[in-house]
């Protein structure tokens, strides 16, 4: 486990890997407590995972989209986003206590039990799937001390939710996974013939267990492609024809369609000094979000 605290004890983040037997459908668990003083914003793009928010503190997180600045949601119950195509921007007082979970998409479904294009494009409470599964998880996690404690009860519990949930098709997981190493490059005709199914078949079974058509899902990997080359320090132009991108033109739309910003833009609001934490993706190793001035 890893554990990163403020000296003068307005933020500290832990994040630690899942028990083994959950891996690889949980990537991973970010806990977190934030006590900043002022108001905090974040803009969240899509990222190959869903996320699952446990809010331990009772203070409401208000989730708006990117684009028309529409609540999309603002409680303080725990909350699921499922895969997105458009980024969302996430608010609150700058008083924060909870665990983020990250999943693949497929290990989601078998978690929450529903057709993953119930979450697709969309965050929303967990009530409206599993009642009070998730609130009650959230008040003992919030009567226990110490991240390490904490992460052992999460572990309990989603072993044994997964165990009970509904398995995912394995012809599903193995073409999402190849898609995903490929980082969306790889045509989607090719994909279906590659696990022997027609392009139909194919959309059905990602409509059901990942949430997203895979021409979309698609997308957002190469976006996030770019995101990782251009972070390396890649031209623009380098990083676009590297993730199957026609030209510039076609990578700008694409990008600005998901983060709300153009490339350069998008990279100046992370290279940006604001207020706490410098940290800020939800998952280790990705470029998943960007603080703004709120």
């Amino acid at each position: 486990m890893r554990i990163r605290a403020c000296p003068a004890g307005t933020w500290e983040f832990a994040q630690r890997l899942p028990h083994p037997a959950l891996r690889p459908g949980v990537l991973g668990y970010r806990g977190f407590r934030l006590a900043l003083g002022r108001p905090r914003r974040r803009l969240e793009i899509p990222c190959a995972a869903v996320t699952l928010v446990l809010n331990l503190g009772g203070r409401p997180l208000r989730v708006r989209c990117a684009a028309t600045g529409q609540t999309l949601v603002h409680t303080a119950a725990p909350l699921v986003s499922g895969m997105v195509s458009r980024p969302t921007l996430g608010e609150h007082d700058g008083h924060l206590h909870g665990i983020e979970v990250t999943l693949r998409p497929w290990a989601a479904f078998r978690l929450f039990g529903v057709d993953m294009h119930e979450l697709g494009n969309t965050v929303g409470e967990t009530s409206a799937l599993t009642g009070t599964r998730y609130p009650d998880l959230c008040g003992v996690l919030a009567g226990t001390a110490g991240w390490q404690d904490r992460f052992r009860i999460l572990d309990a519990a989603l072993r044994l939710w997964i165990r009970d949930g509904p398995a995912p098709c394995p012809r599903t997981v193995w073409a999402w996974d190849r898609l995903e190493r490929s980082g969306g490059t790889l045509p989607v005709h090719t994909l279906a013939a590659e696990t022997s199914w027609s392009e139909r078949q194919l959309e059905r079974r990602f409509r059901e267990q990942i949430g997203l058509p895979p021409r979309t899902a698609a997308r957002v990997l190469r976006v996030r492609r770019v995101l990782g080359s251009l972070s390396a320090g890649m031209r623009p132009s380098e990083a676009a024809t590297l993730a199957g991108f026609y030209d510039q033109a076609h990578l700008n739309r694409d990008f600005k369609a998901m983060t709300a910003h153009s490339p350069s833009r998008f990279l100046a609001l992370r290279a940006s000094a604001r207020p706490g934490p410098a940290e800020v993706d939800r998952v280790s190793g990705e470029v998943t979000s960007a603080v703004l001035t709120a």
